[in-house]
């Protein structure tokens, strides 16, 4: 498979990628863009120990490994916040105002 665009990011990997198939129809795929444990702790605020201490609890968003390098899809990530956010609200829903 080659890459026929790049993101400049490294660790931002949507990529358009082609390779011919059996029967010569090209197939065109798209890689989803991941975030590094400091990229998501920058965005969300918090340090990149807090991030590794969810991710090991089974409390923060599904992630994978690269070698060594522990990464993030960003659709987890999204996912992950509409759980956290959705659980919020149905905690404060019987609270009084």
């Amino acid at each position: 498979m080659k890459p026929s665009t790049t993101s400049p990011d490294s660790t931002a990997l949507t990529t358009a990628t082609t390779a011919p198939s059996k029967d010569g129809v090209v197939v065109t795929g798209v890689f989803e863009s991941v975030l590094s444990v400091q990229q998501l702790a920058a965005e969300l605020h918090v340090s990149a120990q807090t991030i590794y201490d969810l991710h090991s609890q089974g409390r923060g968003p599904t992630g994978f490994r690269v070698g060594r390098h522990l990464r993030f899809r960003k659709s987890e990530i999204e996912g992950w916040l509409a759980r956290l956010e959705g659980e919020d609200c149905d905690r404060h829903s019987g609270e009084s105002r």
